[in-house]
């Protein structure tokens, strides 16, 4: 079957969403590459990105994907850098996506990536290309270039919901994470939260009670960012099933509130906000997350997974685990010669 790859002026929204949602039913794409998150991203942040767009003889949507152009700052100057269902732009790209890739037709993956592949060689406009939480060995990293650095490897930290079911939460992890929890749980009556799922009329005061909480916690904080708010208060109202905003109280009041996407039988923990610790015992995190599990293995869910992050927490509460790759990937040009001639010299890793 002979595809035609081309990058295209992005769309108008009203209409990319439904060409996106077509494609997307008949895709495995998972969350970050679905329209409730492209779509929110697109239209929270005013992001353009070019569309590249894989068609079939008959003119159907293969695959799609979006590529933000920049100037991006490199150790001797900017570089013409292309970014995966990115913009290029760090403020408009604080959401993170992760499990990045094309969003392919069921089946096709192949053919699209081949497409995409040669398209992208074709183009001489760019000399790096970023590609931000991608699966180790994807295989857009086959793509020829004149060098390939992996800027991050990062956990994703997960609970087998299957192990939990046929055991006890609290009997798979470590016996250090087990006390920190049950030692907690005292403090609350000796049980977990009670965990209630937001309904419509609940989103707004909900979330605006998690930038509450999560207000000055963080030099960078994400919450104080306008754009970023809009973001996920558009996500939780046209996420659907697949997302979920959960708060979860003690006979004292809140406890925490989680964030979470729902697909394919994984549930993904992608913000949260806690109650301040009422005692040097008491770990509202670790009791709302193990709420969560408890919650979802009662739902038959496979997963729950604490998306990507090193965060020490994410690991004591974890029972399995896999990994997400940043790269980038650069074509030749006297000055990237010279910047990795510079960085071997200083001993300086891509990353800085």
């Amino acid at each position: 079957m002979a595809l035609t790859a081309q990058f295209l002026r992005l769309p108008d929204l009203a209409a990319l969403g439904p060409r996106w949602q077509a494609l997307e039913a008949r895709a495995d794409g998972g969350f970050f590459l679905g329209w409730t998150w492209m779509g929110a991203w697109l239209e929270s942040y005013g992001a353009r990105p070019e569309l590249l767009a894989i068609t079939d003889e008959a003119g159907q949507d293969v695959a799609l994907a979006l590529f933000g152009r920049a100037m991006q700052s490199r150790l001797l100057g900017r570089s013409a850098t292309l970014s995966l269902n990115q913009s290029g732009d760090p403020g408009a790209d604080r959401p993170f996506i992760e499990y990045n890739g094309l969003l392919a037709a069921r089946g096709k993956e192949g053919e699209a990536m081949e497409a995409a592949l040669r398209a992208l060689c074709k183009r001489r406009d760019w000399r790096s290309l970023r590609l931000s939480g991608v699966a180790p060995g994807s295989p857009l990293l086959n793509i020829p270039a004149r060098r390939k650095s992996r800027i991050d490897l990062s956990p994703v930290y997960q609970v087998d919901l299957e192990a939990v079911r046929a055991s006890d939460y609290l009997s798979l992890l470590s016996s250090n994470s087990r006390s920190q929890i049950r030692r907690a749980m005292k403090d609350h009556s000796g049980a977990l939260p009670r965990i209630d799922a937001a309904a419509p009329a609940d989103i707004d005061p909900w979330l605006a009670e998690m930038q509450a909480l999560n207000r000055g916690r963080h030099a960078d904080n994400a919450w104080d960012d306008e754009a970023f708010r809009h973001f996920v208060a558009m996500i939780t109202v046209r996420g659907g099933d697949a997302v979920e905003l959960l708060r979860m109280t003690g006979k004292d009041g809140v406890v925490g509130l989680l964030l979470n996407f729902i697909h394919d039988g994984v549930a993904m923990n992608y913000q949260s906000a806690f109650a301040p610790p009422r005692s040097a015992k008491d770990k509202p995190g670790l009791l709302c997350h193990a709420a969560a599990v408890d919650h979802y293995a009662g739902r038959g869910l496979s997963l729950y997974s604490l998306l990507a992050g090193k965060d020490r927490y994410k690991q004591s509460l974890a029972t399995r685990e896999e990994a997400l790759e940043w790269w980038q990937i650069d074509r030749f040009s006297p000055r990237l010669e010279a910047e990795a001639l510079l960085r071997k010299v200083l001993k300086r890793p891509v990353s800085a």
